[in-house]
């Protein structure tokens, strides 16, 4: 039986380096997966800088994007050499940007093609070679095109299959409108996994608790989570134990933020902005007294030059480390 698990979503501007290396203070066990890298940024970019990571983020993922076969067999291969656990090809980013590149959620038009390039990766290199998608884009029919998508990619290799459970509208809705107008459709994604029971499938969107991950993991084999582990960080603390049976490595927000402290501090040493750091754990303390405090202070001060551990400190001591509080986390409300 394959192994339930949790994973924080690939998210623009959001998952770098700081961020993931902050989400694995809370878990040994998450999955952890970089922004969307295009194929052109690995080949001829700074790779260093984009492709760069801690050895503390594994199990850590890269999220290539890109319609060239060849292109991502070559940049896979440099991902791989860099030492990443997992390569994942997005199929669901409806940005312009992504269209005019022909890579992203369009290529849920082209089937064939994207079955085509995850061979290509597989041949490429040893590394489970993985995909995330919509259920659909436009007035496609999502029975038939989900299928079509999942039948091509599983010929081809495909080791995993990541749903966001909504359609993809290329036409009319912006990027941020895509992430919440079109409506969810979990019981597709659960008909998929029924038709395919050996293939490991994990569901995306919309999901904001943990009763959510227990019920959508009767039906499927992973959740992943995007913006409410990004805005309530807090919640990935359960991963370990409800998932693992395994105590999660911090009991709390206040000994993430001193689980984080040393990477910090090897960051600013090496030239990197408090801010930079910062502002992946402005969703932290969440429903604590003080949190509003804590964001401000953050928000103001870690913009300033010389800022420093100390402000970090200064911004955790408005936070009250009192039980009671001002209203429950996600995983307490699951608890009540």
């Amino acid at each position: 039986m394959t192994q339930k698990f949790l994973a924080v979503a690939p998210m623009m501007d959001w998952t770098d380096r700081h961020c993931r290396a902050f989400h694995r203070a809370m878990s040994r066990r998450a999955r952890l997966y970089t922004e969307m890298v295009t194929t052109g940024a690995v080949i001829f970019g700074p790779r260093e800088r984009l492709l760069g990571f801690s050895e503390a983020e594994h199990p850590v993922a890269v999220q290539l994007g890109g319609s060239n076969p060849a292109e991502l067999a070559q940049a896979a291969t440099i991902c791989a050499d860099f030492g990443y656990d997992e390569i994942n090809l997005n199929v669901g980013c409806p940005s312009d940007r992504v269209q005019n590149g022909r890579f992203g959620a369009c290529l849920m038009q082209e089937p064939v093609l994207v079955g085509e390039c995850v061979a290509a990766m597989k041949a490429a290199v040893s590394l489970p070679v993985t995909v995330k998608c919509r259920i659909g884009v436009d007035n496609q029919d999502t029975e038939e095109a989900l299928d079509r998508l999942t039948e091509s990619v599983v010929a081809a290799g495909c080791d995993e299959l990541t749903v966001h459970a909504r359609k993809a509208w290329l036409k009319g809705l912006s990027p941020k409108e895509n992430r919440d107008i079109p409506p969810l459709d979990y019981s597709r994604v659960y008909r998929l996994k029924a038709a395919r029971p050996d293939l490991p499938v994990a569901i995306n969107g919309g999901i904001k608790s943990w009763a959510e991950i227990h019920e959508h993991l009767k039906h499927v084999d992973g959740v992943m989570l995007g913006r409410v582990a990004y805005h309530e960080p807090e919640i990935l603390l359960g991963i370990d134990r409800e998932l693992y049976g395994e105590e999660p490595p911090v009991a709390d927000g206040f000994e993430a933020v001193e689980a984080y402290e040393p990477y910090i501090a090897e960051q600013l040493e090496k030239g990197e902005r408090l801010s930079s750091i910062t502002r992946h754990m402005l969703g932290l303390f969440t429903g604590r007294p003080g949190a509003r405090a804590y964001r401000r202070h953050l928000a103001t001060e870690a913009i300033k030059p010389g800022a420093d551990l100390q402000t970090l400190r200064d911004a955790v001591a408005h936070v009250s480390r009192a039980l009671e509080r001002l209203g429950p986390t996600s995983t307490e409300a699951d608890a009540a």
